[in-house]
């Protein structure tokens, strides 16, 4: 038997993402995010969705970018800690032993420790209710060489140990069970 609840956000497992944005050292912030997600291949557009009265959403919107960096398991604990406490009241990167790396093509930093930051420019924002949504454009990637399968070329998730958020909580990504198109292929191997 099921029940009907009302309406509500029940698309889970999300994204466990650090959001870091400010175009310099005073203003660097880091914001955990899990309302993110790709909206386009070509061109590569991501968005993140914020609350107005987040510390970072005033900096987001002033300089109108901001990276996405992945979490891992390594990483969970920066990753809680920097979505329940405030960049107004503690400077985050200090506070967890991140290291902010200077931008590649856009002024916000990326965390080091980050086994791949998506770096973005935001192109719109999109007033929706308790958050604004940033769609933006994605004019770089950077990735640890640690994760790059050698023969692939392919970030490997499994060796990173990705982290996920799922209705209060944190997990680990599991192991890979297919990819895409097996079920359709003659050599149906995984």
């Amino acid at each position: 038997m099921k029940q009907n609840w009302k309406p509500g956000t029940m698309i889970y497992p999300l994204p466990a993402v650090m959001v870091s944005c400010g175009s310099n050292e005073d203003e660097y912030n880091v914001l955990t995010v899990s309302w993110t997600g790709t909206i386009c291949t070509n061109p590569a557009m991501c968005y993140i969705s914020v609350r107005p009265e987040r510390h970072s959403y005033d900096i987001i919107k002033r300089n109108m970018e901001f990276t996405i960096n992945l979490t891992t398991e390594d990483l969970a604990r920066a990753t809680d800690w920097s979505g329940v406490k405030s960049g107004k009241d503690f400077n985050k990167f200090k506070e967890l032993n991140l290291t902010p790396i200077s931008g590649v093509k856009v002024k916000s930093p990326y965390i080091e420790e980050s086994p791949l930051s998506i770096e973005c420019k935001v192109k719109e924002i999109i007033p929706l209710g308790s958050h604004h949504m940033f769609i933006a454009d994605v004019v770089n990637v950077i990735a640890d060489e640690r994760y790059i399968d050698a023969v692939s070329q392919a970030f490997d998730l499994e060796k990173a140990r990705l982290i996920v958020y799922s209705h209060g909580q944190y997990y680990k990504i599991g192991e890979r069970i297919g990819r895409f198109g097996w079920t359709v292929q003659k050599n149906k191997n995984k």
